[in-house]
């Protein structure tokens, strides 16, 4: 298991908290039978905020995410392809 560097991490988490509270937002919308449009506006929103918070959490954890457990940096083109296209 690799840890994620403790810097930059506090945006990150900032960014997950302000989708949470959007996602209850969302959920406030729907028990007030908000319109259609607006509430998915708001979960469009929170997707590309998750996404965002993803593509940071890969970005800042890029070096450890390549280096193999013996502490060795290994490119894995295929493991970093993956990643990033399970935000897609």
């Amino acid at each position: 298991m690799v840890a994620l560097p403790p810097e930059g991490m506090d945006v990150i988490v900032k960014r997950l908290r302000r989708a949470q509270g959007q996602i209850g937002g969302i959920l406030k919308m729907l028990e007030e039978g908000r319109d259609c449009e607006d509430v998915i506006t708001q979960v469009a929103a929170v997707s590309k905020a998750i996404d965002r918070a993803g593509i940071a959490i890969i970005s800042s954890g890029f070096k450890q995410c390549v280096i193999d457990s013996n502490g060795a940096e290994s490119l894995d083109i295929e493991k970093m392809e993956k990643l990033f296209l399970s935000l897609a």
